[in-house]
């Protein structure tokens, strides 16, 4: 598509979220053009995550409806607004919830992952102006975008902060790249960056989905020596030891002992490293109770349905040196950490494949809500056009831009 076409409107196919709960409906929508620090993308392949699926759920503010859900996903730089430079019409991207301006003292910094110039927010709108660039066509009424990216449209419209260049190196098939703009990112990073998992070390994994999985991975490659899945689905088992578990704990199956009792049986007082990778505050104190007295240290990744939920903990457990601290996005820098987790892929040290239980077409989305929502699935990657990458004969997401949309 030529970049001529970056001034106009394009229109395409949305699965729009009109009301909590209930099924998406597949309309027509105008995406608008880019405005300044802005990329418009054609979207190759998306995944659902439980993210999408809490806020797909949620009745309360900050549900806004209607509203373009979506975050995991691949795709080809359409045009681009005034003032960017880091990509062009072609370009293979993936976008990311999470922010890196670049220029603030949190990007410059080592120290955090957490951009202070675009702060993350779960509020709808362009993180520089707070407007959409959705709306239903013919009646121009607006449509929310969802954290930064909205990737269950045909065309999306994403602030180029939130978007991670994959060079003309990184030949990796768009159903994997998709996964890097959150899950598995967030996992492995979570263990890398914000555990810092040290070798010969004990972790526990609380939720084994796809983040715990890749909690779980990434501690393999950091060397840990055991790592023990938690999860009520006795299925998490096998595929978790195949993503690196040594042992796994079914709650339903330890004769009415806690499973922090349990682990620090096994242990010998409790784990170094504890993941809550559910999204339970619960099951957050239960992680923490599962650590090991001195030096444990829990993470926290799960988004919780209740935010201000608080989670309850022992004064005096922390003054005995146990640590709880919050991992958004892994702390991956995501411009610096994605393409790197990228090569990892295409070097065989990270695994990808494993994660793509399911595939199906567009049309067939509300599907994929119903897999996941049921536990049958970890990633059901979602082809815009309703065929595969092998299908299409592309063995990378370098692929030119086709125009699945209508200028208007």
């Amino acid at each position: 598509m030529e970049q001529s076409t970056a001034k106009k409107p394009i229109r395409c196919k949305a699965a729009v979220s009109k009301v909590a709960g209930q099924p998406l409906e597949m309309v027509e929508v105008d995406v608008a053009p880019p405005r300044a620090h802005e990329v418009r993308i054609r979207i190759l392949c998306t995944s659902l995550c439980h993210t999408d699926v809490t806020f797909w759920r949620m009745k309360d503010f900050p549900a806004m409806y209607p509203s373009i859900l979506g975050h995991e996903a691949a795709g080809v730089v359409e045009s681009v607004g005034e003032e960017v430079v880091e990509v062009s019409p072609g370009d293979t991207v993936v976008p990311v919830f999470s922010g890196q301006c670049g220029d603030c003292p949190d990007c410059l910094s080592d120290r955090s992952n957490i951009c202070s110039g675009l702060p993350f927010r779960f509020l709808p709108g362009m993180p520089r102006d707070g407007t959409t660039r959705f709306a239903f066509a013919g009646t121009g009424e607006p449509i929310h975008n969802f954290i930064n990216v909205s990737s269950f449209v045909e065309y999306t419209v994403v602030d180029v902060a939130h978007l991670v260049r994959l060079g003309p190196g990184l030949m990796i098939p768009p159903d994997k790249a998709c996964l890097l703009s959150c899950g598995v990112s967030t996992g492995v990073g979570a263990a890398w960056k914000v555990a810092a998992v040290e070798p010969g070390s004990t972790v526990a994994v609380f939720g084994l989905g796809a983040v715990g999985l890749a909690v779980a991975q990434g501690s393999k490659m950091r060397g840990a020596k055991r790592i023990i899945g938690v999860d009520l689905n006795p299925d998490k088992c096998e595929i978790g030891k195949r993503m690196g578990i040594t042992e796994f704990i079914n709650p339903n199956d330890t004769g009415g002992k806690a499973v922090s009792e349990v682990i620090k049986e096994m242990t010998g007082g409790g784990a170094d490293y504890c993941f809550e990778c559910i999204g339970s505050t619960a099951v957050t104190a239960e992680a923490f109770s599962s650590s090991r007295m001195g030096w444990g240290k829990t993470i926290v990744l799960g988004v919780a349905s209740g935010a201000a939920a608080p989670i309850s903990i022992p004064s005096y457990e922390i003054l005995r040196g146990r640590s709880v601290v919050g991992s958004l996005f892994g702390g991956l820098k995501p411009k610096t950490d994605v393409p790197l987790l990228a090569q990892k892929y295409l070097d065989e040290e990270l695994e990808l494949d494993e994660f793509v239980t399911h595939e199906m077409g567009f049309d067939d989305i509300n599907g994929a809500f119903d897999l996941l929502t049921q536990g049958k699935c970890l990633r059901c990657i979602i082809w815009m056009d309703g065929a595969s990458a092998k299908e299409n004969g592309n063995g990378g997401v370098n692929v030119k831009p086709k125009q699945n949309g209508t200028l208007v």
